[in-house]
């Protein structure tokens, strides 16, 4: 007798989707806590949290509460936490000097978080100037107001010392700079720093998403940072920064943003045998934070089902603004 595979009615794939117990079981891909990473504003000068017009739900902390939302990232099992400092606006300049003073508004937050959690928490920290600049751009600026990718890259270092130095366990270098990532890890491992991780943005787009973002950082930029970020129609190109990074020195290396790059994100995954990220960012955020508010989708289940396309096009680590909500609600087993 000859048995024949693959032909209706014998093979039914909806077997294996009659009832949520099964549905579990057959899981290709699964979200846990330690896979997620929380973004986290930290605002210099004020004692209430600041409430984003544009991310609902979502806010530029205090000292104190910024200390507190590390402590819950902790209680909820999340991988970590990345660090944003928004200085006095006062304070900025066209050099960036928040960034690498001792006693800017992101290695004070750095210190208090890790003082709050101590190594239960991977501590991440945002290596870019676009913060800490009058004119918003994410390095230094030459006499005709262009990018000065190696002037850029001295400020980079100096960053990267001090963030170190005030117990960063992963350093973010995200400005885009040809070289930042080969800067970044000479000068930690000169300041004997060998311990601290990169996390490199290796994938940067120029993108349309960032909009909301730029309210949460308090930036002031003008204009618009294509000629250092990705082109959007090009992928072979961040085959070849990839490439780049890892040969610079890079532990981990990531892709943002997540959802429009998700082609981008499984060639990346594919390419590498080192832990690969993706930054779900905060146009991904709003729209379903907004689509939800009309009553367009089902909130819940669109961010999940938003996580778990990241996670299955290859992304290890995701980086989304939900991450503490996701991990308690897997942690309840929902």
């Amino acid at each position: 007798m000859s048995i024949s595979y693959g032909s209706f009615p014998g093979t039914r794939p909806r077997r294996l989707r009659t009832t949520p117990a099964m549905r579990r079981m057959v899981a290709e891909t699964r979200l846990h806590p330690a896979e997620l990473i929380l973004p986290a504003f930290v605002r210099e000068g004020v004692t209430e949290p600041v409430p984003l017009q544009s991310m609902p739900g979502v806010v530029q902390h205090t000292r104190d509460t910024l200390r507190k939302a590390a402590a819950e990232a902790v209680a909820a099992g999340l991988g970590g936490i990345m660090l944003f400092g928004v200085p006095e606006e006062s304070k900025k300049d066209a050099v960036g000097t928040p960034g690498t003073d001792p006693d800017g508004i992101l290695q004070v937050a750095i210190r208090d978080v890790r003082a709050e959690v101590g190594d239960d928490l991977v501590i991440m920290s945002d290596l870019c100037l676009d913060e800490h600049t009058d004119h918003g751009h994410c390095g230094v600026l030459d006499a005709e107001g262009r990018i000065d990718n190696d002037a850029t890259l001295e400020r980079y270092a100096e960053m990267a010392r001090a963030q170190a130095d005030a117990g960063v366990h992963t350093v973010g270098p995200s400005g885009m700079m040809d070289g930042q990532v080969r800067v970044v890890r000479e000068a930690l491992d000169g300041a004997g720093h060998q311990d601290v991780s990169i996390l490199a943005y290796t994938a940067k787009y120029a993108s349309a998403f960032y909009g909301p973002f730029r309210e949460a950082v308090g930036s002031s930029l003008k204009g618009d940072r294509k000629t250092y970020q990705q082109d959007p129609p090009n992928a072979r190109e961040s085959l070849r920064e990839l490439e780049l990074d890892l040969a610079e020195g890079a532990d981990m290396v990531m892709v943002k943003p997540a959802l429009p790059y998700l082609d981008i994100l499984s060639r990346i995954a594919d390419a590498v045998d080192v832990p690969v990220a993706a930054y779900q960012i905060s146009g991904e955020y709003a729209m379903v934070e907004a689509a939800a508010a009309n009553g367009w989708i089902d909130r819940d289940r669109a961010i999940m089902e938003t996580l778990t396309s990241v996670r299955r096009a290859g992304a290890g680590m995701i980086l989304t603004y939900w991450a503490t909500e996701v991990a308690q609600r897997l942690n309840r087993g929902e």
